[in-house]
């Protein structure tokens, strides 16, 4: 599921990553949420042609078609129904336009003074993403270097929710804590930022203050509203498939997010079960607070 890194990202922007869709903790994704209509910034290289193409778990972004994204790929957990990238051979030695230097983002959301490894540190120790400097729609995997310091960002496959590998750049990936994958729409030039994934055991913090761990009730606190949610899958996992008008279903910047969550261990089975994936439920809902969900894996796209 990564088929299901997919669902709701707003009233009138999000239907859940839906089926980005059998995915499991470390994909939830099923239903995706609306995403712009935007076409992607255009790259300065031509990207190879298209190989295997992976997907993440259940979701359903609906955006204009990319031709050199698989429309049976879908992001992550659950509101995003883009399509994924294809999977492209690392290039050799495919020269990469230069990018202007990220411009850090602190915690509070102030620019940094500059872009560089002490604004990177700053990020780092901060642990937030923001849809714009180095997590920007036209970052690449140079700005991250230039603003964590080369030693910190690691370009390797990562799994998808089908098991498949896909390219991605990957901060601090020794560290369990402060790692953060973040995927290309041009895998062959890294560049144009299609998703950022949080999940895991990663403490950053995506925009609107969403985190992994958090409850129902938290979420409703940061959305300033109740909204809504597929039940569980196969794998346990249930997915936000609409913020209902709420401040999450619109983020600074212009991205999306989709969401997974898994129920208490401790929640009955019959009780999980009950809860089925083709239905949709209000995160108010008594039966889908009993099993106690929180936040598994969150998925920023653009």
């Amino acid at each position: 599921m990564r088929a299901a890194l997919t669902a709701a990202i707003g009233a009138a922007t999000c239907v859940l990553i839906a089926s980005l869709a059998s995915a499991g903790p470390a994909a939830a994704q099923q239903q995706l949420a609306q995403t712009q209509s935007a076409d992607p910034n255009e790259s300065d290289q031509a990207a190879p042609p298209p190989a295997a193409k992976p997907h993440r778990k259940s979701s359903k972004l609906t955006t204009p078609t990319n031709p050199d994204l698989d429309t049976d790929d879908q992001l992550a957990p659950s509101q995003m129904q883009q399509q994924m990238p294809a999977a492209v051979a690392q290039p050799m030695s495919a020269p990469v336009k230069p990018t202007k230097p990220a411009v850090p983002v602190a915690a509070a959301g102030a620019p940094a003074a500059a872009a560089g490894p002490k604004a990177g540190a700053a990020i780092a120790n901060a642990r937030v993403v923001a849809c714009s400097g180095a997590f920007s729609k036209d970052s690449s995997h140079l700005r991250l270097a230039m603003t964590f310091d080369t030693k910190n960002v690691t370009y390797t496959d990562v799994d998808s929710s089908s098991g498949s590998k896909v390219p991605a750049s990957v901060l601090f990936a020794s560290d369990p804590k402060r790692r953060l994958e973040i995927w290309w729409a041009n895998a062959a030039a890294r560049n144009q930022t299609y998703l950022i994934v949080i999940n895991g055991k990663s403490t950053w913090t995506a925009p609107g203050g969403m985190k992994l761990g958090l409850t129902l009730a938290q979420l409703e606190k940061l959305n300033h509203k109740p909204f809504k949610l597929k039940g569980f899958d196969k794998d346990g996992t249930a997915t936000v498939s609409d913020w209902d008008g709420g401040l999450l279903a619109t983020l600074a910047g212009g991205c999306k997010s989709g969401m997974s969550l898994q129920a208490d261990p401790k929640a009955s089975p019959d009780e999980v079960t009950a809860l089925a994936a083709d239905k949709e439920y209000s995160s108010s809902d008594p039966a889908m607070r009993a099993v106690k969900p929180v936040v598994s894996e969150i998925l920023i796209g653009y």
